[in-house]
């Protein structure tokens, strides 16, 4: 390729400073490649529109309850019906809840994951399926033949791509069901792996108020704002509690106490969560980043076009132009910014590519995150403004100097001013203010993961936790006390493996993300007419599981299989539930309480320590552990799908979830291991969010602060060489080494204490966007900022004494001589 004349220059003037040029560019190319990693993860998880047509008009239906201290409720049927009976903004509405069910009669028993849907779902998001139909309104109907939709990638790898494959049947939950179609290899339903889907058939005749255990997905109208939508849904609120029954045990006032109030969001937020306030300020972070690598360049810069002073003044003498120099200035920086651009795109590559090898939880669509056209301009973009920056500083001072300037510069007469080092001492300034900011950032996480790994559970090492999900179908299986048996059978076999120390069963495994909340009822507490007590985490175990866990049991006892078989009216409490009601957890014990306000009283036989099983930077929630088997409990007393979870030094190994396995199939051979984990990839998902914003903000703390120190040297070290002769004279009239040395040091400190304070104003205000994010400590934490400046101040200490050292090395007579 032949470059043009200019360019060649460009190029010619930079291939003379070859050490310049590398460092320049690798520094942009650090701080770019840095930017577009992380602007390709904004934009692959935020910026992207939902693969579905016009996704601005789907929305998520959300609701509220304040009268029961719940920010956030989900749908329920009976809200549902009314809004596609009543509703005026929504072309169409949705339930849809996520579940797992167990295929059989393919190869070995497997549990796959499901989405289960109300007939509407695939027609409002308007992705129709590649082979066969979706379902129809009477396949929705309760009674109704079983069917299902099949994914893409479920009919390649386990029907081998039957182009045939519609009137196929599955079994499914030990039911036949017939396929009808199958979806786009391209069709996601949020982040949701569905590998089969399955309608919902709700029956309107037996819906009752509550049931507040499904999503709901709408689209809205032509022209229909949210504002209006959600109007219409206050609306529709009233009718749906008059409309549908309460459930036994309840009041419609309870419901109408809870003051349930709309709460519609665009439809992206179900998928991406709070984690869009975790990456805008990762975006920050990085941009300020870009500013201290820009901030260095721009000292390096100053320097370089200061010692061209006597070229440009020459090509000034020549006849030279103001903007000719100037254009010359800016094709050396925009040159170096688009080189640096450059190689910051083989760097975001392969930080993407890692980042999606590592797959950090709570990180969706990690699959559209890559370098499209869009980081492509990104990168292009931020280099020429970069560039353009870079060259704005020494253009301003440099673009046309004084011919009488330009050549004295290089007589002996010429020093270097205080006016000449103003602009790079402003700059250096800067730059430390900036790393500031990010190590206060970076050290606030750091505090915040300290203080979760402080957190007690309520469960003891959990890397020694396997855990696995076993359903038993009712259509398998008939007969509670039968299921509870092969239940009680598959524990006993899993812990005569060798090495498993102990084996319990439980609804729901802490830090799982699942749970059930419903009010409890207290015996001895008056509850007035319309109020609902305060809900409660329901969690149901089968003896062995706390032992098994490792939780402690603080009074009482435990759960029997006698207390199961002979269904006694048992429940354990938690700690703080104990607390709350009775006092303390002596005072627990003997005390009744029930689900409903006409259930069986149950007695309180013993309370657990409190466990955080909603996450370790939440609060351990109010528990009532039930028995797995029941009389009289409204809904189900019997639950058919339960975690199984063992202890054993060997948790996590292959060799003994494939004994697990054999074990499960000796007493049922049709029942599939799902959901294998241990309770450590729990324990670590719940810091995942801390842990990967805390990596990523030291991550760039750290470029800032070796950003910084390098600017500090780079300052002090030119100014060291810039007053030889003073130095020299000073050493001629009687000055002590160690006294130019404080000298020396003192004017990098004096930068960074300036750059210090100037940094902690600003931290003051941008760490309060954090807040969110932390746990145990406020974004002002003395500690964080003091021990931030300490570290800084003391590197800019380090960075000026290496420089100062040399100015003992100056020879007096030789500095006078060179004048």
């Amino acid at each position: 390729m032949v470059l043009s004349s200019p360019l060649r220059h460009v190029f010619r003037r930079l291939g003379r400073a070859p050490l310049f040029t590398v460092l320049t560019v690798a520094t942009l190319a650090l701080a770019l490649g840095a930017n577009t990693a992380i602007f390709s993860v904004l934009n692959g998880v935020l910026l992207k529109p939902l693969p579905y047509p016009e996704p601005d008009r789907l929305v998520g239906v959300w609701h509220a309850a304040p009268g029961v201290n719940l920010p956030e409720v989900n749908s329920a049927p009976f809200l549902y019906f009314t809004y596609r009976e009543d509703g005026r903004t929504f072309q169409d509405v949705g339930l849809w809840s996520e579940r797992s069910a167990t295929v059989t009669g393919l190869a070995e028993p497997e549990r796959v994951s499901v989405l289960r849907v109300t007939d509407g779902v695939f027609p409002l998001l308007g992705v129709p399926p590649v082979i066969g139909r979706t379902f129809s309104r009477e396949e929705d109907q309760a009674g109704s033949p079983p069917t299902v939709v099949l994914s893409y990638a479920y009919w390649r790898s386990r029907l081998g791509g039957d182009p045939r494959v519609v009137a196929r049947r599955l079994m499914i939950d030990g039911r036949s069901h017939e396929v009808i179609g199958v979806m786009p290899a391209a069709f996601r339903f949020l982040d949701v792996r569905a590998q089969v889907f399955l309608p919902m058939q709700l029956d309107r005749g037996k819906v009752f108020l509550g049931g507040f255990n499904q999503q709901s997905v709408a689209r809205l109208k032509p022209g229909v704002t949210l504002d209006q939508a959600n109007a219409d849904v206050a609306r529709m609120l009233p009718i749906a509690l008059d409309r549908f029954p309460p459930p036994p045990g309840f009041n419609k006032k309870m419901f109408v106490e809870a003051r349930l109030a709309p709460r519609l969001r665009p439809f992206k937020q179900d998928l991406v969560g709070d984690v869009g306030s975790v990456l805008w300020i990762l975006m920050g972070t990085i941009v300020l980043v870009l500013l201290i690598a820009c901030a260095n360049i721009a000292n390096l810069l100053l320097v370089r076009v200061e010692g061209r002073q006597q070229e440009l003044a020459v090509r000034v003498a020549l006849g030279a132009t103001r903007s000719r120099i100037a254009r010359g200035l800016l094709a050396e920086s925009v040159t170096l910014g688009v080189l640096g651009g450059a190689l910051g795109l083989a760097l975001a590559w392969g930080l993407l590519r890692l980042l999606v090898f590592l797959g950090p939880t709570g990180l969706p669509r990690l699959d559209l995150i890559g370098l499209d056209p869009a980081a492509f301009l990104f990168t292009l973009v931020t280099a020429l403004v970069a560039g353009v920056l870079l060259g704005l500083i020494p253009v301003a001072k440099y673009a046309a100097p004084q011919l009488a300037t330009g050549l004295r510069s290089s007589t002996r007469s010429a020093s270097a001013s205080r006016e000449r080092h103003r602009a790079r001492n402003a700059l250096v300034v800067v730059q430390v203010a900036l790393a500031l900011v990010l190590l206060v950032g970076s050290g606030l996480m750091i505090r915040s993961f300290r203080a979760l790994r402080g957190v007690e559970p309520g469960f003891s090492r959990p890397q020694e936790l396997l855990t696995v999900r076993l359903t038993i179908p009712e259509a398998q299986v008939e007969g509670e006390e039968v299921v509870v048996r092969m239940q009680q059978a598959i524990q006993d076999r899993v812990a005569a493996i060798p090495g498993v120390a102990a084996v319990g069963l439980t609804s729901d495994v802490p830090l799982d993300g699942d749970g059930w909340h419903d009010p409890v009822f207290a015996e001895d507490r008056v509850y007035a007419e319309g109020k609902i007590p305060p809900l409660r985490s329901f969690k149901f175990l089968a003896p062995g599981f706390l032992r098994t866990m490792g939780t402690p049991l603080l009074a009482g006892r435990d759960l029997t299989w006698s207390d199961v078989y002979d269904r006694v009216p048992a429940v354990l409490v938690s700690q703080n539930l104990a607390r709350e009601l009775w006092g303390s957890e002596t005072a627990a014990l003997g005390k009744r309480l029930r689900e409903t306000s006409k259930s069986d009283w149950r007695e309180v036989v013993g309370v657990v320590a409190d466990v955080h099983s909603d996450g370790l930077d939440k609060k351990a929630p109010t528990i009532v552990y039930w028995p797995i088997l029941m009389k009289g409990f409204d809904g189900n007393g019997m639950a058919r799908s339960l975690a199984l979870v063992l202890r054993s030094p060997r948790a996590g190994s292959e060799a003994l979830v494939k004994e697990v396995e054999r074990a499960v199939w000796s007493v049922n051979g049709s029942l599939p291991l799902a959901s294998v984990k241990t309770v450590q990839a729990l324990y670590e998902a719940s810091m995942a969010r801390t842990s990967f914003t805390m990596v990523m903000l030291g991550l760039t703390g750290g470029m800032a602060l070796v950003l910084g120190v390098v600017g500090i040297y780079g300052v002090t070290s030119y100014g060291v060489s810039q007053r030889t002769r003073e130095i020299g004279i000073r050493m001629a009239l009687g000055a002590e080494g160690s006294a130019l040395r404080r000298m020396v040091v003192g004017e990098g400190l004096r930068l960074a204490v300036l750059g210090a304070l100037a940094g902690v104003a600003a931290a003051l205000g941008l760490t309060r966007v954090m807040a969110s994010l932390l746990y145990g400590v406020g974004a002002a934490d003395p500690a964080t900022f003091t021990s931030v400046a300490a570290v800084l101040l003391a590197s800019a200490v380090l960075a000026s004494y290496v420089p100062a050292r040399r100015v003992t090395r100056v020879d007096p007579v030789e500095a006078l001589r060179a004048e």
